[in-house]
């Protein structure tokens, strides 16, 4: 009788998407400026204003590292005042998808207890 062991590999997390979940949740802002673009506003100015807390700062770092990621796209126009938009890219859409069904298993979670 001739018997074929089947090996079986360890799965593991794939490391980049996994370490944008990790980078994107641990960010106090990410959310609110994914929520704010899902409203329409997509200049950084208007986004400071409209939420408390928000400085200048942080949140251009948020946008820096999620440009990084590819999940905004950064639109410069050649204006004077200059003028910035952020826009999310077809894998942020997919990346937003995502983030929608772990706050959905999130709540089913919190629900069973």
């Amino acid at each position: 009788m001739n018997t074929k062991a089947k090996k079986i590999s360890q799965k593991i997390a794939p490391s980049q998407s996994a370490r944008m979940v990790e980078t994107i949740y641990g960010c106090k802002w990410s959310l609110t400026v994914y929520q704010l673009l899902q409203e329409g506003i997509n200049r950084p100015g208007e986004m400071v204003r409209a939420v408390d807390g928000l400085s200048t700062k942080v949140l251009n770092q948020c946008l820096k590292r999620n440009v990084e990621f590819g999940i905004l796209n950064k639109v410069s126009f050649n204006e004077l005042p200059p003028r910035v938009e952020y826009q999310v890219t077809e894998l942020g859409e997919q990346f937003l998808a995502i983030l929608a069904q772990l706050e959905a298993l999130q709540k089913h979670i919190d629900t069973r207890d």
